[in-house]
């Protein structure tokens, strides 16, 4: 995982295009706004300016200096909320090698570990059978069906909703404590953030 760089406009645009298909289905949309597609540079200055304003934790998944999806933090709230949603997407020829699994569980010990917040949510449609999936294999705790939780692909959805808090990383905190630690014990030592060929499906 890395911040989204200028140098991966073309990656970008090109894995994108060819998924296009693949993610409608899946993308948020702002309702009475069909508009075109955000652009690669105002993607990356919203990007930008969100994290600046601590709004935001926006990161690509990069496999072996591939760009393959993205997986992020948004909604973060700080005080007495302290919490955040995460998203992901990915390029639908990097499925099925555990990325998607392995970028959520470092999203999650990065955002309850280092930067300090308390509770993290998951939400997932009904109808996302891999996305389902990744919350089993990471033994996400589901609190319930959010009714029309989120405009999606130009409708009203619901959605499963998973959360995990800090408390739920254990006295070791987060990476080999929290959630990236536990994948690691299960399927071996040899599992790092940059050798994930040999993570398993998620």
């Amino acid at each position: 995982m890395r911040p989204l760089a200028r140098s991966d406009r073309g990656a970008w645009e090109e894995v994108r295009a060819r998924n296009a298909r693949w993610l409608a289905p899946w993308e948020s949309t702002v309702p009475g706004r069909p508009g075109p597609p955000a652009t690669f540079s105002r993607l990356r200055r919203s990007l930008d300016r969100s994290a600046r304003d601590g709004l935001l934790l926006p990161f690509v998944v990069d496999v072996d200096g591939r760009l393959v999806g993205q997986v992020q933090l948004f909604d973060v709230l700080g005080g007495a909320r302290s919490s955040g949603l995460a998203g992901y997407w990915l390029d639908e020829r990097a499925t099925g090698h555990g990325y998607a699994t392995w970028a959520v569980a470092l999203l999650l010990d990065h955002a309850l570990g280092p930067v300090g917040l308390h509770r993290v949510e998951v939400a997932i449609r009904p109808e996302n059978e891999a996305s389902l999936a990744v919350a089993a294999r990471l033994r996400l705790p589901e609190e319930g069906l959010r009714r029309g939780f989120m405009h999606v692909d130009g409708r009203w959805a619901d959605h499963r909703c998973f959360a995990v808090v800090a408390e739920d990383l254990g006295p070791g905190g987060y990476a080999d404590g929290g959630l990236v630690g536990m994948l690691r014990r299960e399927h071996g030592p040899a599992s790092t953030t940059r050798n994930l060929r040999d993570t398993p499906p998620a």
